[in-house]
């Protein structure tokens, strides 16, 4: 069923109940997930972080690899998800901060399947807020603050012309292999040669450390690996390459 978000309302959802799985089965088909600043340093350590950018608008984004195939999310497996952090956009779900006239409101999925008669209450009888919904509330606060810092991180990366195109060269157990291409990562000779000046303005913008676990999350490429032993289709190698030039503009589905 398609998604439908819809601004919350305590009137129109007060017995609204939203159930909660730690295993976020929602997620189960996605490979690509959104990821912001202020989580690069929790995800780098369990998932590569790259950039890619929208074959449509031009724009770049961060996103945390969940898998290589579309559809398919390595972490998610047996009803755990394995890993010690997850994409806050993937834990905010089914709730979203979107703009609301002026400013920004809460907004939520009406066709979700987390909508059940047995769930976490959003609002108490006297129609305020319940303690699950001002948690929730907190999280897409910090997350929707932690997006706009992401947008300057991703524009400043950009103006700096520090990206580089690169694929993946894939080998599955069964003998095939393919290349994803798409991908965009730092490239550290660039960020290296950087002016002094340009190091110092990274630096006090809190970007430089972003810049880093970005490119150390890249280790977490034989963590994919590792977990596609249980997949339908295993990835025996895999090895991150400069991507041809007819490739350079390709983004990997999302």
């Amino acid at each position: 069923m398609a998604m439908n978000f819809v601004p919350l309302d305590k009137n129109t959802h007060k017995d609204l109940k939203v159930a909660v799985d730690p295993a976020f089965p929602y997620a189960k088909n996605t490979h690509l997930a959104a990821a912001s600043i202020r989580e690069f340093a929790q995800l780098a350590g369990a998932m590569p972080l790259v950039f890619i950018q929208d074959p449509k608008t031009s724009k770049h984004h961060v996103v945390a690899m969940l898998g290589i195939e579309p559809g398919q999310n390595l972490f998610l497996q047996d009803g755990k998800w394995n890993a010690p952090h997850i994409p806050m956009n993937i834990v905010r779900y089914p709730f979203d901060v979107r703009p609301d006239g002026d400013k920004l409101g809460v907004y939520i999925d009406e066709n979700s399947d987390l909508i059940k008669d047995e769930g976490q209450p959003l609002f108490k009888e006297d129609g305020n807020p319940s303690d699950f919904l001002n948690n929730r509330q907190q999280l897409l606060g910090d997350l929707a603050n932690s997006e706009m810092l992401t947008q300057q991180f991703v524009s400043k990366v950009v103006e700096l012309d520090l990206l580089n195109p690169m694929q993946l060269r894939v080998q599955y157990s069964n003998g095939q292999g393919r290349n994803v291409g798409g991908i965009l990562t730092i490239d550290e000779k660039k960020l290296v040669e950087l002016a002094d000046e340009q190091v110092v303005e990274l630096h006090r913008a809190g970007f430089m450390g972003a810049l880093y676990a970005m490119m150390l999350s890249l280790g977490q490429l034989n963590r994919l690996i590792e977990l596609s032993t249980n997949a339908e289709s295993p990835i025996k190698a895999m090895q991150m390459e400069p991507a041809p030039a007819e490739q350079a503009e390709a983004a990997p589905q999302q």
